[in-house]
C-alpha cells in the first residue's frame, strides 16, 4: 500500500485527484488540504509515502513546502497549470510533473515512476538484474536499469547515458556524481569521459576498451583500474 495526500487550493482540482486516487489499486489517500500550511502541520505528524502538490497557493508555495519536509521526505508529484516551474520542481527532486489538465493515463504514468521508486528503496536486497538507477531527463524522473547501460559519456555540464538498446538518455549531472549512484562492482571509469559497464566489455587492447562494436580509449590516469580488471 503507497499512503498519499494532495494539497491543492482550488477545490475542483482536489475533486478530480480524489476521482483519479480512488481508481488505482494500492493507493491510499489520508487526506486532502486548501493550502500549504495545513498540509505542512499533517506531515509533521503523520508521514506519508506521496504528495501530490500544487504549486502557486496562497501565502507559501508547493516549492516552499517540499523545501521545507525535512523529516523522512515523501515522494512529491507536482500538479499545477503553470509550466514555468518545471525545473523549480526537479530542484527539490520531484518524482514527476503533471500540467494541468491532464488525463487519467498521464495520473497512472506518475504513480508508476512512483511506485518504482518506492519499490527501489524499500527493498533490503537487490540483485544485479533489477538494479536501478533515477536521473532527471526531460523534467522527468527517469528509471534506468542498471544491468541495460553500456556506457556514459561525459561532457562539459550534462552527461549522455547510452543503453543496449541504442537509445541515449541526457541529464545534468558529472560523471564523478552518476558513478556514486552507480553499484561500484558493475561499472569502471576508463576516461575523463566516460564510465563503461564491466560485463559488457569484450576486448581490452592498445589503450582502448571494445564495448560491443564501440571501441572506447582509456586515459593515461585510467589505466592501473583496467589492468586490475586483468588480474
Amino acid at each position: 500500500m503507497m499512503t498519499c495526500i494532495a494539497v491543492d487550493d482550488e477545490p475542483l482540482a482536489l475533486e478530480l485527484m480524489e476521482s483519479y486516487i480512488s481508481q488505482v489499486p494500492g493507493l491510499e489517500l489520508k487526506e486532502t488540504f486548501t493550502d500549504a500550511i495545513s498540509a505542512w502541520g499533517y506531515l509533521q505528524r503523520t508521514p506519508v509515502d506521496l504528495i501530490f502538490l500544487d504549486i502557486q497557493m496562497p501565502d507559501i508555495s508547493g516549492i516552499q513546502l517540499a523545501r521545507s519536509l525535512n523529516r523522512r521526505q515523501p515522494m512529491i508529484i507536482f500538479t499545477t497549470a503553470y509550466g514555468k516551474y518545471a525545473v523549480e520542481g526537479f530542484n527539490v527532486d520531484a518524482i514527476d510533473y503533471l500540467l494541468k489538465p491532464f488525463e487519467f493515463s498521464r495520473f497512472l504514468e506518475s504513480v508508476k515512476k512512483a511506485r518504482e521508486y518506492k519499490d527501489m528503496h524499500d527493498s533490503g536486497t537487490t540483485t544485479a538484474e533489477d538494479q536501478a538507477i533515477f536521473v532527471k531527463s526531460d523534467y522527468q524522473n527517469v528509471r534506468i536499469p542498471t544491468k541495460e547501460i553500456l556506457y556514459i559519456e561525459g561532457f562539459d555540464d550534462y552527461i549522455r547515458i547510452h543503453l543496449d538498446s541504442g537509445k541515449s538518455i541526457y541529464t545534468l549531472m558529472s560523471l564523478k556524481s552518476i558513478l556514486e549512484k552507480l553499484p561500484e562492482q558493475e561499472f569502471i571509469r576508463i576516461h575523463r569521459s566516460y564510465i563503461v559497464s564491466i560485463r559488457k566489455i569484450q576486448r581490452i587492447y592498445n589503450q582502448m576498451v571494445l564495448l560491443g562494436e564501440k571501441e572506447l580509449p582509456i586515459g593515461k590516469s585510467y589505466i592501473e583500474s583496467i589492468k586490475s580488471l586483468l588480474k
